[in-house]
């Protein structure tokens, strides 16, 4: 068999999808099946505008919280913290081991350890001049 590397420029949903595959035979053979379910918590304005939330997912019985985004007349109000112990208590429902996220140095990476999350590890320059810091928090063992 030949096999020869191809950059594609504008990748498809169908190039994505045919990557994806063998990664994921050979996940499952080796961790077992996992379902991804998508969670959000919307903040919303009286108009029922959504101005930020959380987005999240559950895999292999961990929750990943992908975007976190409260708006600025919601800052220092609690509304992060309320997001934050909502999704924990669903992951807690959904018998997650823990869950896990990464921020930027400019965001909010005291926020997370405040709310018990321990860094497990970071990337210095991303973006040039800071940090991403990834943090996770088990929920069991």
């Amino acid at each position: 068999m030949n096999l020869r590397i191809e950059l594609s420029q504008n990748p498809t949903e169908e190039e994505r999808t045919a990557i994806l595959a063998p990664l994921r035979a050979h996940n499952v053979a080796n961790a077992g099946p996992s379902t991804f379910e998508p969670i959000a918590l919307l903040v919303r304005d009286e108009h029922d505008a959504i101005l930020g939330g959380l987005y999240a997912h559950t895999f292999y019985r961990w929750l990943f919280i992908e975007l976190l985004a409260v708006p600025e007349q919601g800052r220092g109000k609690g509304i992060g913290s309320q997001l934050m112990q909502r999704a924990e208590d669903l992951a807690r429902e959904k018998d997650c081991v823990g869950i896990w996220l990464d921020t930027f140095s400019f965001q909010a990476p005291e926020f997370y350890k405040k709310l018990g999350f321990s860094e497990c590890g970071e990337i210095l320059d991303y973006p040039l001049g800071h940090k991403r810091h990834f943090f996770q928090k088990r929920l069991i063992g």
